[in-house]
């Protein structure tokens, strides 16, 4: 129960969902973390249930000065900075010949520009922490298309690369930098509305029953425990590979009977 003893991890999208299990684990392995979220009442909830080896920091990833803000105040909190895990993001679905500019951007803002913005913030801390992990959550639709999601696919498949060319040139400063390649995972991403969870995560069961070798849908805490593989020195020689952890729908063609 120890393998982020003595780490402080700076957690984007912690409110919910695979963020929450991430802030959850780590804290319970050792870790002192920065619980970052829009979702104030959520995000301090969770930090509260985690208890002293946690805070609250309201961070809309898309903003520059909050991201310079949320990380002073993590090493002002903990001392320093040693992880960054990039989770925050959205989802928006139309046609391509529907979709607006503004619903592009909008994706395209949190996924990808935020991202960026994660990991030019924590450069200068990790440096002199003397080292430290970003693991950025991307998607597999980072390794292939998907119809509907023009702005998402975009968005994932720059996060792989954006991953590969910081892992580049942050390498000497003690920094590794890796990307997590989720599937279908029980979580809020594109459902606001509590009511319609229960329903929006049976179909997400029938979906991925059809396609998934492993034949259902990931958990939060699944994605969580490969982060925190990444965030440890247990990944110590890991740096711009991508991590895929999707029950093996990627793997190849779809299994028999699928449609």
């Amino acid at each position: 129960m120890d393998r982020m003893e003595g780490k402080v991890a700076l957690i984007s999208g912690a409110a919910r969902g695979m963020g929450q299990a991430e802030a959850r684990l780590f804290a319970a392995e050792g870790a002192k973390v920065a619980v970052c979220d829009v979702r104030d009442a959520e995000g301090k909830a969770v930090a509260e249930e985690i208890g002293a080896n946690a805070t609250y920091l309201h961070l809309d990833v898309t903003q520059e000065d909050e991201w310079g803000a949320a990380v002073a105040a993590t090493t002002s909190a903990f001392g320093k900075l040693d992880v960054l895990v990039n989770n925050a993001g959205i989802a928006e679905a139309a046609p391509l010949a529907e979709m607006s500019l503004e619903s592009y951007q909008r994706v395209i803002d949190v996924n990808q520009t935020g991202v960026f913005l994660g990991m030019r913030a924590v450069v200068e801390a990790m440096t002199a922490a003397g080292g430290g992990s970003i693991v950025n959550i991307s998607s597999i639709d980072g390794l292939i298309g998907m119809n509907n999601i023009i702005s998402y696919v975009a968005s994932k498949w720059a996060v792989r690369g954006m991953t590969k060319a910081a892992a580049m040139e942050l390498a000497t400063h003690g920094i590794r930098v890796n990307s997590i390649h989720p599937g279908f995972i029980h979580t809020h991403l594109a459902v606001e509305e509590e009511s319609h969870l229960a329903a929006t995560h049976a179909l997400l069961d029938a979906h991925t029953a059809r396609l998934a070798p492993m034949g259902r849908t990931g958990e939060p805490e699944e994605i969580a425990r490969l982060a925190l593989f990444l965030a440890s020195d247990e990944s110590s020689y890991s740096t711009g590979s991508e991590f895929v952890a999707d029950g093996g729908l990627v793997a190849g063609y779809p299994p028999p009977g699928s449609d």
